[in-house]
């Protein structure tokens, strides 16, 4: 397995894991409230993991890959803006410049572009 893949994998289902925990989470649901997204928790979260899996899917499907990780990487830039917007530190922002920098790697990376 190469690097590449890996990287898909781990992005995939990082957001799948991040998809189920904005349903079941406490404190996921709490972060929501603080970022002001209480009520938008439940599509965002299922965005996650519809994403997260065809990420996944994409390493067979090339098309779906270039869909979820382009919605993926529009969701960091708006984490990234909602994190800056309430004032959070440079820590709690890195989490989403990471996963933005993921997206842009997986998505430079398929065959199509």
């Amino acid at each position: 397995m190469d690097i590449n893949t890996l990287i898909i994998l781990f992005t995939g289902f990082s957001f799948v894991v991040y998809g189920l925990n904005s349903y079941v989470s406490k404190k996921m649901i709490s972060e929501f409230e603080r970022w002001g997204l209480a009520d938008k928790r439940k599509i965002i979260g299922a965005f996650q993991l519809v994403c997260g899996t065809g990420i996944c899917l994409g390493l067979k499907f090339n098309m779906i890959l270039i869909l979820s990780s382009a919605i993926l990487i529009i969701m960091m830039l708006v984490a990234i803006y909602v994190r800056i917007k309430i004032k959070d530190n440079i820590s709690e922002i890195l989490p989403a410049i990471a996963y933005l920098i993921l997206g842009i790697f997986t998505l430079y990376n398929t065959n199509y572009i």
